[in-house]
């Protein structure tokens, strides 16, 4: 029976009764004393007159009821009948007063009260007199009322510290202004443990292998001490943005069995001088309690950059502090048995270097962007939570999509799902994916741009040139498809077949040279003059002929010489060679663009048939396919040594050399 009778009472159990709040007790009060003193006069305190007003005034119209005199405080109150308060509104704010006395009048010590009183009472008939008191009094109320207003500051201050040094304590320290030193980092244990596990990171097979090491370690240490072998200290993740090193920590928390703190480099950072080495000797204090433990920052760039050599514009730099106690606490005198630390950033090469000897972090852990392989797993786990079309092929967007990252590739999943949403579609289709694709690389296709007919035919030529020109080289990466639609800032885009090789030789970056010319090389053949349209193909071009000869080593004059500065130190105020050497670059540079020009010309000029009949195409259709540059061109030829295994599609837009996906660069007209 008392189970049914609670069950009455709370027909929901599972909901809380809503937790007790200061505010409750601060906002009723707070409306109280604003009612008080702004709603208006309420008949509260009388209103000062003068007593030859009363005698001459209120007295002889018979509207007092009462006159009272408080001997000790030389006044007078006066109180007005009800039937005669109308007439005095305009005194009391256009209202009539609620409570009495009504006015009062200030009276001196030689006022003969009694006498002045019973004269003018006199005068009056009998149903129009007054009533005479006199009284001697203690004001409470004024002495409160001035207590008032010292309270409320009081309070308001209380409440307002009370609440900042709630939040400026927070995290693992608690509440309470003193703790702003303490450690923001998040605690994730048995009882609340990341859910994400290593079964939920695709691809990064090798980072996966190192990172399970360390925690298969720490659930069996005797496997590795036996042998007189000592886990890593640390393990720093190193990898372009987007990659997945921060899921991959998240997996160690789901998968290992010990605390893990998780923590962002930027949480170290205050405005105060020693919070960021407070917070560091905080957080390594509750690391050392919990042990064995895992400890995770996220972006350590943020306070592990190289520190300046030049002390005078930085005596008391807070960020340096801040990276000398986490050197001081991952491995100074103090031990830190039991403590592993797990970083993670996109910027190692400005990273202290003091930062990232052995016995700090004895491992890095490189993230790269996915492999084909790769590719198609993180599609895998993308693709669980999408209704797909029961013919699409998964295998065929991991080829579509080389130098995509697992967030690019992420995000390619959810835009194709909202493009077959627009459509009204009951499953996402393998086309959805292809638009996806190009709203991510290119932007939104932009039909109402105002396109003059000229114009239109100047981009469709420049197009088809790059087309033209990246087919029949053989060392030229192969095109997927020709749009003059608008698409973000560009007028026309080509989508070429980037192939995913860890090294390049010369012949294949002058053929990718000559094919970037195409477009200018087409304007000079069919206008007879050039434009402003091939900008983005020159800056490329220059870009890399100075890397083949400045970086490379591949100009026969210049030699076998690179001025590349791998560590980017970022103190080199001149440049590593003499002026004869600037000039004779600048030379080297031009002969190679010169030659790619030349190329370009060649090829075209050979090829005229093919290309006009695809540029006419490519104006009436506006896009065009690989399928129609081989019924044009016939098959590509093929390089030597080159195997059978087709590669599919990938995306490059005027960049031959790109490889990431995200190369789109504008035609300007």
């Amino acid at each position: 029976m008392q189970t049914q009778n609670e069950n009455k009472k709370n027909p929901n159990p599972k909901v809380k009764p809503p937790k007790f709040n200061v505010m409750w007790i601060y906002l009723p009060l707070l409306g109280l004393i604003a009612y008080m003193y702004f709603v208006g006069y309420q008949g509260g305190d009388p209103v000062k007159t003068e007593w030859y007003k009363v005698k001459e005034e209120m007295i002889p119209q018979g509207d007092v009821e009462k006159v009272k005199f408080i001997t000790n405080a030389n006044k007078a109150e006066v109180t007005i009948k009800k039937d005669s308060l109308g007439k005095y509104k305009n005194l009391f704010g256009g209202r009539e007063p609620k409570y009495s006395p009504h006015f009062y009048f200030i009276v001196s010590s030689n006022f003969d009260s009694e006498t002045q009183l019973e004269e003018a009472r006199a005068l009056l008939p009998q149903e129009k007199r007054f009533e005479i008191e006199t009284e001697e009094k203690t004001n409470y109320f004024r002495i409160i009322d001035w207590l008032i207003f010292p309270l409320l500051i009081f309070g308001l201050w209380f409440f307002m510290i009370r609440r900042m040094s709630k939040g400026m304590g927070g995290g693992a320290g608690g509440g309470g202004i003193f703790n702003v030193g303490k450690s923001q980092a998040k605690l994730f244990d048995k009882d609340n443990n990341s859910k994400v596990t290593f079964k939920d990171v695709a691809g990064l097979e090798e980072a996966k292998v190192e990172v399970m090491e360390i925690v298969d370690f720490l659930k069996n240490p005797k496997k590795y001490t036996t042998l007189g072998g000592k886990i890593p200290k640390g393990a720093l993740l190193v990898g372009p943005p987007g990659t997945g090193k921060t899921l991959l920590a998240k997996a160690v928390a789901g998968e290992a069995d010990v605390p893990f703190f998780s923590i962002s480099g930027s949480d170290f950072v205050e405005m105060f001088v020693g919070v960021g080495a407070s917070r560091v000797r905080d957080l390594f204090k509750q690391a050392k309690e919990k042990a064995p433990c895992i400890v995770f920052i996220d972006e350590i760039d943020a306070v592990g950059r190289a520190r300046s050599k030049n002390g005078g514009f930085s005596s008391n730099d807070e960020r340096e502090n801040t990276l000398n106690q986490l050197l001081t606490e991952m491995d100074g005198f103090g031990t830190n048995s039991g403590v592993i630390i797990l970083a993670a950033t996109n910027r190692a090469d400005i990273l202290d270097k003091a930062l990232m000897r052995a016995g700090r972090f004895d491992r890095q852990i490189h993230v790269d962007l996915p492999e084909l392989k790769e590719r198609e797993e993180i599609f895998e786990v993308h693709l669980k939570k999408l209704k797909l079309d029961k013919n699409l092929d998964k295998s065929f967007l991991s080829k579509q999509t080389p130098g995509f990252s697992g967030a690019d590739i992420a995000n390619v999943c959810n835009e194709a799902a909202l493009i077959a949403a627009r459509k009204n579609k009951e499953y996402v289709e393998k086309q959805d994916f292809l638009d996806a694709i190009d709203r991510i690389v290119g932007g939104l296709e932009k039909r109402s741009k105002i396109i003059t007919p000229q114009e239109k035919k100047t981009i469709a030529y420049h197009e088809a040139g790059h087309a033209t020109v990246s087919w029949l080289l053989p060392n030229a990466n192969p095109l997927l498809k020709v749009t003059i639609i608008p698409r973000g800032r560009a007028l026309g885009a080509a989508w070429y077949l980037p192939e995913e090789r860890q090294i390049t030789t010369t012949e294949q970056m002058m053929d990718e040279m000559a094919a970037t010319m195409g477009g200018r090389a087409a304007e000079e053949i069919i206008n007879g003059r050039i434009s402003t349209g091939a900008l983005s193909d020159l800056e490329k071009i220059t870009k890399q002929a100075y890397a083949m000869v400045s970086y490379f080593g591949m100009s026969e004059k210049v030699g076998h010489i690179s001025f590349y500065d791998s560590q980017d130190s970022g103190y080199n105020f001149s440049k590593p060679y003499s002026e004869k050497t600037a000039e004779l670059i600048d030379a080297e540079v031009k002969i190679l663009i010169d030659k790619a020009h030349k190329q370009a010309i060649e090829v075209l000029e050979s090829n005229m048939d093919g290309f006009t009949q695809l540029a006419e195409l490519l104006l009436s259709r506006e896009v065009i396919f690989s399928e129609d540059m081989e019924r044009i061109f016939g098959p590509r030829p093929k390089k030597d040594g080159e195997d059978n295994l087709k590669q599919e599609p990938a995306q490059s837009v005027d960049e031959p050399v790109d490889t990431t996906g995200q190369n789109m660069e504008p035609l300007e007209s």
